[in-house]
């Protein structure tokens, strides 16, 4: 345990100082055979898919940064001078460390925002406030404290409601089909409980890995770090309000052309997966070096401190900030609970048996405040927290279920 934490605070602190480091500019790579970062508009471009960017404020004024892909050039619906045609729409949403590029980095017959293309969808990939791509507010300073003064409650309380809102004011669609792995899941159960009104503008929730109660998480970096930060205290309060493992231009840079070169910084990749999920599981190899141009792409310190908190509690509630702060913010010692019973929203639960961070005893207590629901525990016994985007059978097992549930309840409320 002791190991556990002292290296978390090595690479936190190593990361720190690498966010010091000034921004680089052209001249500073001549000699150096740096990869050009893509975003997710270029990568899916780079696979003959169109690829859009569009922005979106929240009311507390994040600018969130969206990807669209509207149609799959595989399909004889592409024409844009057909306008009348009426696509169905998912949105696609991230976990904790990560950003809309890592459900496109399987490549166009893995990857699930491609598969979803390919069977006649208009994909969205939202982004939540933080992370490397939705990194600007029009009230706030991104260098000011208040900046990052949230967690993931902000997230499914205002990035995803006006992400929703955008969408279907833009498509004309009255609902949409959501996709949410890890943190993505925990921002959808926050927005439909908090915000119930929001679950009549879906048609399907997919939950993948879903970390909502979480007291029989295993995986290390919180289990280590929930004696320091898991309760309110010096620990949590040195910790919050602020960017925790930045994504910096040059560090990302050498790390990302070098480690699929060379076998020992390889194994850079492989840390950065085990810190970010877990485990490595059933995980493609060959895709961290791509996923390590993006990510980590960067957090609020508060959101892991809230999933701590989470862990420590067992319960799924709002932030704590210690007692004497709730009974300013909330009106309560405790933090309030969410109460999922608001929850009116058919919801799809995806459980990996090997899943360190989304544990199977967790998810099974959630269908008890579901009205609607089903419970899938993957059969494979070494499925992981990651295996739900990067798996090399993540089509096989994990998309298809999700886009054939999706295409079911389109065919059985088509007009």
């Amino acid at each position: 345990m002791l190991k556990e934490f002292l290296v978390i605070l090595i690479v936190t602190a190593a990361v720190a100082l690498a966010a010091r480091i000034p921004r680089a500019t052209e001249n500073d790579f001549i000699d150096i055979p740096f990869k050009r970062l893509k975003n997710s508009a270029e990568r899916i471009q780079s696979h003959g898919y169109p690829g859009e960017s569009h922005f979106v404020e929240t009311e507390d004024g994040y600018v969130l940064n969206m990807f669209r892909i509207p149609y799959s050039p595989k399909l004889d619906n592409n024409a844009k001078e057909e306008e009348e045609v009426q696509r169905p729409v998912v949105l696609i949403q991230h976990g904790l460390f990560s950003c809309s590029d890592c459900f496109l980095l399987n490549g166009p017959d893995n990857a699930l925002a491609y598969n979803y293309a390919d069977r006649g969808y208009d994909v969205w990939l939202g982004n939540a406030r933080g992370n490397i791509y939705s990194r600007n507010n029009t009230k706030i300073n991104i260098n000011h404290p208040n900046f990052w003064a949230f967690s993931w409650h902000e997230i499914g309380a205002y990035d995803l409601p006006a992400m929703i809102d955008y969408i279907l004011e833009l498509t004309g669609e009255k609902a949409l089909h959501y996709v949410g792995h890890s943190q993505g899941c925990t921002t959808f159960f926050v927005m439909a409980s908090f915000r119930p009104e929001y679950n009549a503008k879906i048609k399907t929730a997919h939950m993948l890995a879903p970390p909502i109660f979480m007291g029989n998480v295993t995986e290390g970096t919180v289990v280590g770090l929930a004696p320091y930060v898991g309760s309110p205290g010096i620990g949590a309060e040195l910790l919050q309000n602020q960017v925790f493992l930045p994504w910096n231009e040059v560090i990302q840079r050498v790390l990302d052309t070098v480690c699929s070169n060379d076998p020992y910084l390889l194994s850079y990749c492989k840390t950065l997966a085990i810190m970010w999920g877990g485990d490595l599981g059933n995980l493609n190899a060959t895709l961290l070096p791509q996923v390590a141009e993006t990510h980590p792409a960067g957090i609020s310190t508060n959101q892991g401190i809230h999933f701590i908190q989470s862990y420590v509690s067992n319960e799924f509630r709002r932030y704590d900030w210690g007692r004497k702060k709730n009974l300013a913010k909330y009106g309560t010692e405790e933090p309030p609970a969410y109460d999922l019973t608001q929850i009116t929203s058919q919801v799809y639960l995806y459980a990996g048996p090997a899943d360190g961070s989304a544990n199977l005893k967790d998810i099974a207590r959630l269908p008890q405040y579901l009205s609607q629901h089903t419970l899938f525990e993957i059969e494979d016994p070494t499925w992981g927290h990651l295996d739900f985007i990067f798996a090399l059978k993540v089509k096989e097992i994990i998309n298809d279920k999700v886009i054939s549930l999706s295409e079911t309840y389109d065919w059985l409320n088509k007009d």
